[in-house]
């Protein structure tokens, strides 16, 4: 920057010798020959001074602002950079907590599936076992109703031909007579009945 200030500073007075040359005969005395040893003594000691305090004094604030500004963007970058690899890190974590999560809800639902099943099978187990019970003793009780009805049956069918035919002839009947007959007509149905 102080060079290209610099070198611009020389090639505007060599720009300005050159319309001194071109006034020397207008008269004016910074364009008299004898006068340009001091006018370039003094063009020194000016652009001297100049670069001095350019150098010295503005250039060493510009650059420790450049050096700040570039300090504070690598600053900054290397903070977004650390920020970006955290955040990559902690949705690296978020996902592996995720994963591990569904892993987990799959192996509870498995589980509490496989619980149900089980306590399924042994209540149908029970519920079987209990209906067969039922059914056993269902049949039993038909069975023994069955075994037993005909002779309950003949039993209230000679009571009741006995009271009837003693209402009918006004006297008492042999029961052994009745109960021949009905046993006779009880066998008939019998057969009729299941085929015997």
């Amino acid at each position: 920057m102080i060079k290209k200030i610099f070198f611009q500073s020389i090639f505007l007075s060599f720009l300005f010798f050159m319309e001194a040359f071109a006034a020397e005969s207008g008269g004016m005395p910074q364009l008299n020959p004898e006068f340009w040893v001091s006018q370039i003594f003094w063009l020194i000691i000016t652009f001297g001074i100049l670069y001095v305090v350019l150098s010295k004094l503005i250039l060493p604030k510009i650059s420790a602002n450049l050096e700040n500004r570039k300090s504070q963007i690598l600053e900054n970058i290397e903070a977004a950079e650390k920020q970006r690899e955290e955040s990559e890190q902690k949705i690296e974590e978020y996902e592996k907590i995720v994963q591990s999560s569904k892993n987990e809800a799959k192996n509870y639902f498995k589980q509490a599936r496989e619980k149900v099943l089980k306590d399924i099978g042994v209540k149908r187990e029970i519920l079987e076992k209990e209906l067969d019970e039922e059914v056993n003793k269902a049949e039993i009780e038909i069975k023994t109703f069955r075994d037993n009805a005909p002779e309950k049956i003949k039993k209230i069918a000679v009571e009741t031909s006995s009271d009837l035919l003693q209402e009918l002839i006004g006297a008492e009947v042999n029961s052994s007579s009745i109960s021949a007959i009905v046993e006779d007509l009880s066998r008939k149905k019998m057969d009729e009945y299941y085929g015997n």
